[in-house]
């Protein structure tokens, strides 16, 4: 019988569950080599937002697949040519204009297949002479439909 508040070490002849690796041996990298073939699918689909003008967002999606999707953005189904504001976490949108309103859309491409999500991006024009005092748990578009209403 152990006494109380004794501690029980382990013991020191426990093998290591980590695998010795010596410096003769190689350990393939079989990953990229034996990895399925796999069709895309959104790990992070578009969500609706709402901004002011001026301001900067970032539509965020995530994409799984193997090969590694490509991606292509449309705004109100028309295809935004590729730039530097796109990358395969999302879309930035800088300086947003009322023009920037709209259906986003996002299409994941690879040779096993394509999938797409779309989220509603609203701009709010509040003009120099308006002054909202944002209210806890008022989202931005609630705030929006007050004013405009």
């Amino acid at each position: 019988m152990m006494a109380e508040g004794s501690v029980v070490r382990p013991s020191l002849d426990i093998p290591s569950k980590r695998a010795k690796v010596t410096k003769d041996q190689v350990v393939p990298d079989n990953k990229a080599s034996t990895q399925e073939p796999t069709p895309p699918v959104f790990i992070r689909k578009l969500r609706k937002a709402a901004v002011g003008t001026g301001c900067d967002i970032r539509l965020r999606v995530s994409v799984a697949g193997f090969p590694k999707p490509s991606l292509a953005w449309y705004h109100n189904d028309n295809l935004l040519p590729p730039s530097e504001a796109q990358d395969s976490g999302g879309l930035w949108i800088r300086d947003c204009h009322t023009s920037d309103a709209g259906l986003y859309t996002c299409t994941a491409t690879n040779e096993m297949g394509e999938t797409s999500c779309s989220a509603v991006l609203a701009i709010m024009d509040l003009g120099e002479d308006t002054q909202i005092i944002w209210r806890r748990g008022v989202s931005p578009a609630a705030a929006f439909s007050e004013l405009h209403s």
